[in-house]
């Protein structure tokens, strides 16, 4: 076995939440232990090379499309209950392809950033086909019952709420660590906030909103009547992140970026600087994926939640609400009447950055390492009360 060691981080490419969180826990780990081999598998790509792009296009059209039934499936299953038990028996993934990966990359351990590969080393570990210690980084600030495996050594979660729920599914309290969700360096710094407006050519006065959907531009179309409406009579200056969504970007240079409308607009694609967008922004609108208002919060971002797709978001926008961190809207009038009064009322907008500043933890991604690292150094047997064979599904 290496010296050394080698971490394998397996992440999946159903949103960017995974992969972000898979990308910062890697530069940390080049960072702090350069010593230490460390590398980043797609499991979905890994474990279905030929279906994981048509399979991700069938999920967020799903996602997009029927909500309601995703939020229904998602709450069914959210505790271990018959229909959750039963999902998790469905052995989605190929063994021999698993195998292959670990015999190939031979990790002194592993991190899951995703809860499909979390499951996939469980299985493998029930079945004593691998003993390599097995991390699980929770990218949310919830729990579900799909993140919660037998062959998991560690969990790694955002919150003390998360930690707390955790506790019910009689996981042992010394395998659970609080470390915040993981986030890159450049969200854990500061920033001159009106070099940034010069930078990107934006006005250093103009209150300023930030409106992103998520790595897929889940946001946009709403805002056309936002910004032509005569109600918002104060200038602002709005600057659009699309994210990959090429159509939506086009649509909104051709609807929002003439002179159709007083504000000022900017509209983006894909970027590697939203750390920088954040910083320079006196709000965000947003979908609250766990690690976009993570990244917001660390750089004490005010937030207004736009349409929580039911589950996971609606789980972290009403934790960021309880905080007073964030507002929640549920239609384009609704955004349209917050945005009036955080605009006309600047203590409303004040409040919601104190409480941001107050009540997460400062983010170091330091301590997730740290708390990886402890795993592979003292691994913990599994208990037996603990464990369960997928054998014979």
């Amino acid at each position: 076995m290496r010296s050394k060691g080698k971490l394998l981080i397996l992440t999946g490419s159903l949103g960017d939440g995974h992969n972000k969180a898979a990308q910062a826990i890697l530069e940390a780990v080049r960072m702090y232990r350069p010593d230490m081999e460390v590398k980043v598998v797609d499991y979905l790509a890994w474990t279905h090379p030929y279906l994981h792009g048509f399979g991700k296009y069938c999920y967020m059209q799903w996602v997009k499309s029927l909500p309601s039934v995703y939020g229904y499936l998602y709450h069914k299953t959210r505790h271990d209950t018959a229909l959750s038990h039963l999902f998790k028996r469905i052995k989605s993934f190929s063994t021999d392809r698993m195998l292959d990966l670990l015999e190939e990359e031979a990790p002194t351990e592993v991190v899951c950033t995703f809860p499909g590969a979390a499951a996939a080393m469980s299985y493998l570990k029930c079945n004593g086909l691998t003993i390599v210690p097995t991390v699980t980084v929770i990218t949310d600030y919830t729990d579900h019952s799909y993140w919660i495996h037998p062959g998991t050594d560690k969990y790694l979660v955002g919150a003390e709420h998360v930690k707390q729920a955790l506790l019910k599914y009689a996981i042992p309290e010394q395998r659970i660590v609080v470390t915040g969700i993981p986030l890159r360096m450049p969200f854990t710094q500061t920033y001159n906030r009106e070099e940034l407006r010069d930078k990107f050519g934006l006005h250093r006065d103009m209150p300023t909103v930030l409106v992103m959907g998520g790595g897929h531009g889940l946001i946009g179309k709403s805002f056309k009547s936002v910004l032509q409406s005569d109600d918002l009579k104060t200038p602002v200056q709005f600057v659009f992140v699309c994210g990959r969504n090429e159509k939506l970007k086009q649509h909104l240079e051709e609807e929002l970026g003439g002179s159709n409308t007083h504000h000022h607009v900017m509209v983006t694609g894909f970027v590697d600087h939203v750390h920088e967008l954040m910083a320079l922004s006196d709000l965000i609108v947003t979908k609250p994926g766990g690690l976009t208002v993570s990244e917001a919060l660390a750089l004490d971002l005010p937030m207004m939640l736009y349409k929580p797709i039911p589950g996971q978001e609606q789980a972290n926008a009403a934790y960021l609400v309880g905080i007073g961190a964030a507002v929640e809207v549920k239609n384009a009038a609704e955004m349209k009447n917050q945005l009036l009064e955080v605009i006309a009322n600047q203590a409303v907008l004040l409040k919601l950055k104190k409480n941001a500043q107050m009540s997460h933890r400062q983010p170091d991604v330091l301590r997730t390492v740290d708390a990886i690292l402890e795993t592979e150094h003292h691994y913990l047997p599994i208990q037996d009360g603990l464990q369960f064979s997928y054998a014979n599904v």
